[in-house]
């Protein structure tokens, strides 16, 4: 019985061809061994699973192999390239960073390196997340680096280069490997189902490029684990429900209650997210996705949907406007970043989704500001009052013929008649500028409650 090889390593790129979306990277690769102009030490960065190994392990087996293509590809046939693949290579040494991280390491490391290749062109050290070392073996390093024997080689590998020294960076030819992208990853996980004869739906793979973020080797892994544990054919609700996030239908639930107004949709949609015990900061997320998306198809500018999801998320656009969007897509902001706070998810939940529904009666402060200047145009009675009045002339009258004061009456406790102002009237009328203030007072108390247009 042969033993089990998974996905992300038996599909490991073996040729320069082979490696997805990494082309500049490639191209200075294969010209540096078509011209012969290899440098001492070469730095890899990038997040996981973008090649950085992998890439490292091509180039030191088409450095030392024997019958390399024109094209810098190594054969993979002679006896260089098979050791290095089965990783028994006395040239071509990978060291793990984290687990050879000291000084001591570094020194044995520096003796060694002075022995000659077995039988290739040049001894390689490849450090796997090199960023790990002591600050004391980086220092330890640095001679060697600059200065290294007679065809001895680094190549370096980090998911994190601002933890390397400054001085070990000047020393290296530094590359940084992007994020693939969606389809490349979905086109190399259809190639990889046909090759293992299993069907799988289209959404399904797009659903696990999207939960890989970007990683060639978790995409790999999640398609490993579903070609495992699901019947053919993987369908995207198979998927969905593997990887612990909620379908679509819960999705479309939220968009019909928001055109409805169902506030009490938010308890139920919570309550079935809660007890299929979906991850709720995942459930979050995908809800936020969703809103992009939608956000996207009104702006024109999505471009990653098939056609059956862009026909499903233009008609969900039609039930919000732009400025909705964008009104739910900063409500969601917060959350997302409390959520691991709060001890109650499904309360959160609750609130969250409670929160997004009420949304659909909140105005747009530029709508507001509209409406105020309209208000300001339209009433007269400003004018009026802020209006300089010239007296008319009045006709004397006759005065009354003064009485004699009273004596007044003893109190015990006696206190003076309060002045009044003489002009009331001009204290209580207010400037535009007051007014506006006031409103948009108002208005910010008032903005979550339902407004009449």
């Amino acid at each position: 019985m042969t033993s089990y090889q998974i996905l992300s390593r038996k599909y490991r790129p073996q040729t320069f061809d082979e490696v997805v979306e990494q082309s500049p990277v490639v191209t200075t690769l294969r010209n540096a061994i078509l011209h012969d102009r290899i440098s001492n030490a070469y730095l890899f960065c990038g997040t996981r699973g973008t090649g950085k190994t992998t890439l490292a392990r091509l180039f030191a087996k088409a450095i030392n192999c024997e019958h390399r293509t024109d094209a810098g590809n190594p054969c993979n046939q002679c006896s260089s390239c098979t050791e290095v693949t089965s990783g028994h290579s006395l040239d071509v040494l990978e060291i793990d960073g984290a687990s050879n991280r000291g000084i001591d390491d570094i020194r044995e490391l520096n003796e060694n390196a002075f022995y000659a290749p077995t039988h290739g062109r040049c001894k390689i050290y490849i450090i796997d997340e090199v960023h790990m070392l002591t600050k004391e073996a980086f220092n330890a390093l640095l001679k060697t680096l600059e200065e290294p024997p007679k065809n001895v080689k680094f190549f370096f590998a980090t998911t994190e280069p601002h933890k390397v020294l400054p001085t070990i960076i000047s020393r290296c030819q530094r590359f940084d490997l992007k994020r693939l992208s969606l389809p490349s990853i979905a086109k190399k996980l259809r190639s990889i189902a046909d090759d293992q004869d299993t069907q799988i739906e289209e959404e399904a793979l797009a659903l696990i490029a999207k939960k890989a973020d970007g990683s060639m080797r978790d995409a790999e892994s999640l398609l490993d684990q579903a070609l495992c544990s699901l019947t053919t054919p993987v369908t995207y609700t198979d998927v969905a429900s593997m990887v612990g996030i909620a379908s679509k239908d819960l999705l479309l639930q939220i968009d019909t209650a928001f055109e409805k107004g169902d506030l009490g949709a938010a308890f139920s949609i919570a309550h079935e997210v809660y007890s299929q015990g979906k991850d709720i900061p995942n459930f979050i997320e995908g809800i936020a996705e969703h809103f992009r998306t939608i956000l996207m198809c009104k702006l024109g500018t999505v471009s990653h949907l098939s056609s059956a999801e862009m026909a499903l998320y233009e008609s969900q656009a039609a039930m919000y406007s732009q400025n909705q969007c964008l009104a739910i897509l900063d409500l969601l902001n917060t959350p997302l970043l409390e959520i691991t706070k709060f001890p109650w998810k499904q309360i959160h939940l609750e609130m969250i989704l409670l929160s997004l529904l009420r949304s659909r009666t909140i105005l747009p402060m530029d709508t507001i500001l509209d409406r105020l200047e309209k208000l300001q145009h339209t009433d007269p009675s400003p004018a009026v009052r802020n209006e300089p009045s010239t007296p008319e002339p009045k006709t004397p009258e006759p005065q009354p013929v003064e009485k004699p004061p009273l004596p007044p009456k003893p109190t015990e406790n006696f206190s003076p008649p309060v002045q009044q102002d003489e002009k009331p009237a001009e204290k209580l009328s207010l400037s535009d500028h007051q007014k506006h203030e006031r409103i948009l007072r108002f208005t910010s108390v008032e903005l979550n409650g339902t407004v009449k247009k």
